[in-house]
């Protein structure tokens, strides 16, 4: 009688010149988007935020119950959210933007920034739940704003592009920034 097979995650990379996205659908998590759709949304806001290239980023599609445990262990805040970046690079590796203050004793790298040969440096991991996408766009409470009722496949799409910005640096404390950030992600959603 042999051991019960562990539930492993489906991993597929898609690449879109000149990016790599890497896309890891957690056991029983399903995507109301096709992973390729997914990554044409990533390289797109990629590619709108200037980021090095070539590169590799990395989608990571979960749950509630994963999303909240890495919210209280990474951001020190209780409950799920829909999503978080974990960005490898630091803000000054990426074009400077609207409402972007450089970091003290930081350099902005030349946006023709390239690796070294062979080398496809990964950018950074991108955590998505599903459950709150979906939740949120059955809610009526998706969007940038919160406040939009559209299907579960745009609200993933937008987290995509948000998530993808964060790792380009984008923030959205700062009024400013926040409204240039939500103007390129319409731009970007735009596009597809």
């Amino acid at each position: 009688m042999g051991r019960p097979e562990a539930r492993r995650p489906t991993v597929r990379s898609v690449y879109l010149r000149p990016w790599r996205i890497d896309i890891v659908a957690q056991p029983g998590v399903r995507s109301p988007l096709a992973f390729r759709a997914l990554a044409r949304a990533a390289a797109e806001a990629l590619t709108a935020a200037g980021a090095p290239h070539p590169a590799s980023l990395t989608l990571v599609l979960s749950d509630d119950a994963d999303l909240a445990a890495l919210n209280a262990a990474h951001m020190g805040e209780d409950g799920p959210t829909d999503v978080l970046s974990f960005p490898l690079l630091p803000p000054s590796a990426f074009p400077a933007h609207v409402g972007k203050v450089p970091e003290a004793g930081h350099r902005p790298i030349e946006p023709t920034y390239k690796a070294p040969p062979r080398l496809r440096p990964n950018l950074g991991d991108i955590v998505i739940s599903i459950e709150r996408a979906i939740a949120q766009a059955a809610d009526g409470a998706g969007g940038q704003t919160g406040d939009v009722a559209w299907s579960a496949a745009d609200e993933l799409r937008l987290l995509v592009v948000h998530g993808v910005l964060h790792i380009c640096g984008w923030d959205h404390a700062d009024a400013t920034e926040r409204d240039a950030m939500r103007a390129l992600e319409g731009d970007v959603m735009r596009q597809q």
